[in-house]
C-alpha cells in the first residue's frame, strides 16, 4: 500500500479515536496504520518530563517536545516518539506531522507492556528516518541506551547507562539521578 493511502487511513482512524474513552495514538508502523491506547504512568511521564527540561539548550531555535507525530512517507513510517527535538517553526506549519528530516533526536520511554517496540522495531526505523540520535530509557531495570550514527536501518554506536548517570547524548548531556524505576519505592507499577 502507497504512504498517501496509508495517511488517509492514518487520519480517519486519528478521528475516530477522538471519540473513543482514554488517550490514543495513530501511528503507521511496518503493517501500515494501527491504533494504540497510550496510558503511560506517572514515572514515565516523569522521565520524558525531566529530560525535556534538559535538551534543546545548546540549539537556538530548537525545542524538546512531545506530542507531534514524525513521518518519513518514502519509506512509510509515523511514529509519535515520547519526546523529539525539532525546530520551534515547525509549529508553524500546515499539517499533522513533522518531516523525519528536521529531527534532531527523538527519546523513548520503555513501557511495560511492549518494550520490543522501542527495542526493535522504532530501534529500525528511527535510523531509517535518518534521526541522528535516539535514546531509550527503561524504567523497568534502570537502564539507558543512547544510538547515533545512522546507517540505513541502524545505527552504528550504541552507549549503554544506568539511572543516576551524566547521559552524553549527541550535544546535550542528560542527568538521570532523578529517574525512577517502575514499582520501586512503593508508589506505582508502571
Amino acid at each position: 500500500m502507497d504512504y498517501a493511502k496509508m495517511r488517509a487511513i492514518a487520519e480517519e482512524l486519528t478521528e475516530y479515536a477522538e471519540h473513543l474513552e482514554g488517550s490514543w495514538s495513530v501511528e503507521i508502523g511496518p503493517s501500515g496504520p494501527f491504533l494504540a491506547m497510550m496510558s503511560p504512568s506517572k514515572r514515565h511521564e516523569g522521565a520524558i518530563h525531566r529530560i525535556r527540561r534538559q535538551l534543546p539548550a545548546t540549539h537556538p531555535g530548537y525545542v524538546c517536545a512531545t506530542g507531534p507525530e514524525i513521518e518519513h512517507p518514502a519509506i512509510g513510517r509515523m511514529r509519535r516518539p515520547d519526546a523529539l527535538v525539532i525546530p520551534e517553526a515547525v509549529f508553524d506549519e500546515e499539517g499533522l506531522a513533522v518531516d523525519a528530516t528536521q529531527v534532531l533526536a527523538v527519546v523513548e520511554v520503555v513501557s511495560p507492556s511492549n518494550p520490543d517496540n522501542d527495542y526493535a522495531v522504532k530501534l529500525t526505523e528511527y535510523p531509517a528516518m535518518g534521526i541522528g540520535h535516539y535514546m531509550i530509557v527503561d524504567p523497568r531495570t534502570g537502564t539507558i541506551e543512547v544510538h547515533s550514527e545512522p546507517c540505513k536501518n541502524r545505527y552504528q554506536q550504541k552507549d549503554p547507562y544506568i539511572f543516576g548517570d551524566s547521559v552524553p547524548f549527541g550535544p546535550w548531556t542528560v542527568e538521570t539521578g532523578a529517574f525512577r524505576r517502575y514499582g520501586k519505592a512503593g508508589n506505582d507499577e508502571g
